[in-house]
């Protein structure tokens, strides 16, 4: 009796690797462990350096001070580095990327999925001279720009209702602009960033700096960093994530096709894992 109820066991946890999405990203997952990606250059320092470009195919190039051409070349750690929570301690799962960015994770653990791309685009805007055009929506709806904040206008929230009032004194200072950025890391997310930025309709249309989205708490985002496509048209994408805790934004692998790893074929509005997570669709955006 116990053995005819055992094998039933068996059959329900077979299924569940086999044809449950989150068994397949578990069972996918576990893969990259014992797999290592390809092309890969453990000399190359930027992005674009670091990754090989499969047979046939060739890396799109951008116009340089393009934020596109930003996050291509964005700086990397040397080869091996580790995954870095805000609390300094180890990532659990470190067999899931193949490149850590130069980018500090703030021990206050704000910094998470979203906040880490947002930081990445207020960073390219202040450091091009654009300041003026960095300023990102709350989840309620209302804007919030660095322009008003340096001027030392703050945010006074009581529900959904936002409200701006001069209360500091102007400071536009670094050092105030991650203040800045703290807040909406408080007050962002991938549900504010679905509902403000525009979306892309046509894979062909994706380029370096935009993100595959899932809007929601908890949703999650992460960032085309690199892109290649071959004499057909067919595209191949690199991403990077941030992710919670808030840690080490990271270049990731494809769990799902190890042989092309990693880089990602993506089809609009299609199922898509990555390490530890999958998009039942894959939905783009873009910052403005």
């Amino acid at each position: 009796m116990k053995k005819l109820l055992f094998i039933p066991v068996i059959i329900i946890v077979i299924g569940f690797f086999y044809f449950s999405k989150k068994g397949k990203t578990i069972k996918n997952t576990a893969l990259t462990y014992v797999t290592n990606a390809s092309f890969i250059n453990e000399e190359g320092t930027t992005v674009k350096r670091r990754v090989l470009l499969p047979n046939n195919y060739k890396r799109t190039t951008y116009t340089s001070n393009s934020f596109s051409d930003y996050v291509q070349n964005y700086k990397l750690k040397p080869f091996g580095a580790q995954v870095i929570n805000y609390d300094g301690n180890l990532y659990l799962y470190q067999e899931g990327h193949v490149g850590v960015l130069e980018l500090s994770v703030p021990s206050n653990g704000l910094q998470q999925c979203a906040d880490a791309l947002i930081r990445i685009r207020a960073e390219y805007l202040w450091e091009t001279n654009q300041k003026e055009k960095i300023g990102f929506n709350f989840t309620s709806g209302h804007y919030c720009s660095w322009k008003k904040y340096a001027e030392g206008y703050r945010p006074k929230i009581k529900g959904n209702m936002v409200t701006f009032h001069k209360t500091a004194s102007a400071n536009s200072s670094k050092e105030n602009f991650y203040k800045y950025l703290n807040l909406i890391f408080m007050y962002s997310g991938t549900q504010s960033l679905y509902s403000e930025l525009p979306k892309i309709n046509n894979i062909s249309k994706v380029e370096v700096g935009d993100m595959l989205i899932y809007p929601g708490s908890p949703g999650h985002v992460i960032m085309v960093v690199d892109k290649a496509t071959n004499e057909k048209g067919e595209n191949l994408f690199i991403f990077a994530q941030g992710n919670t805790p808030a840690q080490s934004v990271h270049i990731i692998k494809n769990p799902s096709d190890l042989s092309l790893s990693p880089w990602f074929q993506v089809e609009l509005n299609e199922y898509m894992e990555i390490p530890t997570y999958y998009f039942n669709e894959a939905k783009f955006i873009r910052f403005k």
